[in-house]
C-alpha cells in the first residue's frame, strides 16, 4: 500500500489519517491530545500503523492544527498548512462544489466561506468556548448522559426551550434554572443546540453570505442535534462527511499528496521511539518580548518557532508553509 499521512494536532484532539493515492481513507485515529501533543501524535502513528499492513509506503506527509509546527517536526512534514486551508481542502474532496463549511472542535469554531473552490472569507472563535466540544462534553457529564447520545436526546424533543447561548457561563446557568422549574432534558438539550447554533451564526457568519451546499464537520458533527438545529436556522441541507471528525488530517493529507514531493521528509513509524523534548525562552531582543519555542533530540536542536522576526527561526527542513489559497 501507498499513500499520504495527515496529522491535524489541537488543543483537545489530535487526529492522523493514511489516504489511499486515490484519496480515500486507509486508516484514521481520533483520541485526547491532553495537553501533551508529542505524545499523542506518538500514541497516534502506533495506533495507525497496527491498522496498516506491513511495508506501507508513505508518499509525503503533511501537518495541520494549532500544533502543526511541532507536530511538522516530529513526523517529517513534506508541507505544514494552517486549519482554513486544511478543512477547505478537505470540504472540496467531498463536495466538490461546497460553498460553506462550518467547523466546530474541541476549543474553537470557525466558518469558512469558498466560491469556485477558493476561501473568500473566513472567521474563527478561539476566545469562547460556548458551542465548542469541551462545553458539550461537560454539559453531557452533568446531566450524566453519554456525549454519544447526546443529540439523540435533542431530536426527541418537540421544542427546544430558550437558552441563553452567548457564554458558556450564562448557558450552563440557564440550563440549571430550566431544570428546576421542571422543563424535560430533552427539550433542554434541543434549546442549548439551537441557542449555540445562533451564538455562532451570530458571531461568526454575520455579513457573510451563508449559501449551500453547506458541510459541517469537526468533533461537534457527531452531535445530530446541532445538524437539525444548523438545518433549521439555516432553511437549507447541512452535509455532515463519514469522516467529519478527522478532516482537518485530511485536508493535510491532500495537500501532501498536491504537492507529491520527490522524496519525503517522512521520517517512518519508529519516530514513535524517540525521545523529544521541548523548552522556551523569551526574546529580549525588542519589546515584541517573543516566545520562541525550540524543539530538540539528545540535545540537538531540530526546529525553532514563535518570533515576529524570524532572528531565532530554524524550520522543518523542505517543508512548505507559506500560502494559504486553496485552488
Amino acid at each position: 500500500m501507498r499513500g499520504y499521512l495527515g496529522v491535524d494536532v489541537g488543543s483537545v484532539s489530535t487526529n492522523l489519517v493514511l489516504l489511499e493515492e486515490s484519496g480515500e481513507v486507509a486508516a484514521s485515529v481520533y483520541l485526547r491530545t491532553k495537553g501533551q501533543p508529542i505524545s499523542a501524535v506518538q500514541e497516534g502513528l502506533r495506533q495507525l500503523g497496527a491498522q496498516l499492513p506491513a511495508g506501507v509506503e508513505v508518499l509525503g506527509a503533511g501537518t495541520t492544527g494549532s500544533a502543526r509546527h511541532l507536530s511538522g517536526v516530529i513526523v517529517g512534514a513534506d508541507i505544514v498548512k494552517n486549519e482554513i486551508t486544511a478543512h477547505a481542502v478537505a470540504a472540496l474532496h467531498v463536495v466538490p462544489d461546497v460553498r460553506t463549511v462550518l467547523e466546530i472542535g474541541g476549543q474553537d469554531s470557525k466558518i469558512i466561506i469558498l466560491q469556485d473552490g477558493i476561501v473568500v472569507d473566513f472567521a474563527m472563535n478561539t476566545v469562547c468556548a460556548a458551542g465548542t466540544g469541551s462545553f458539550l462534553d461537560h454539559q453531557a457529564a452533568r446531566l450524566n448522559i453519554p456525549i454519544e447520545e447526546f443529540g439523540t436526546y435533542a431530536l426527541r424533543a418537540q421544542a427546544g426551550v430558550q437558552i441563553a447561548g452567548r457564554c458558556s457561563v450564562f448557558a450552563e446557568s440557564d440550563m440549571i434554572h430550566k431544570q428546576q422549574v421542571g422543563h424535560p432534558v430533552d427539550s433542554i438539550i434541543l434549546g442549548l443546540c439551537e441557542a449555540l447554533v445562533r451564538n455562532f451564526l451570530n458571531n461568526l457568519a454575520k455579513g457573510k453570505s451563508v449559501e449551500a451546499p453547506v458541510v459541517f464537520q469537526g468533533g461537534v458533527a457527531a452531535n445530530v442535534g446541532m445538524k437539525r438545529a444548523f438545518e433549521e436556522a439555516l432553511g437549507m441541507e447541512v452535509v455532515v462527511p463519514e469522516h467529519f471528525a478527522v478532516m482537518g488530517a485530511i485536508g493535510a493529507a491532500l495537500l501532501a499528496r498536491d504537492l507529491n514531493p520527490p522524496t519525503t521528509n517522512f521520517k517512518g513509524f519508529r519516530v514513535t521511539e524517540i525521545d523529544y523534548r521541548t523548552s522556551s525562552f523569551n526574546c529580549k531582543g525588542c519589546s515584541n518580548n517573543c516566545e520562541i519555542v525550540k524543539i530538540m533530540v539528545e540535545g540537538d536542536v531540530l526546529a525553532r518557532w514563535g518570533g515576529r522576526c524570524g532572528k531565532w527561526e530554524l524550520d522543518l527542513p523542505g517543508a512548505r508553509t507559506a500560502g494559504t489559497a486553496v485552488g
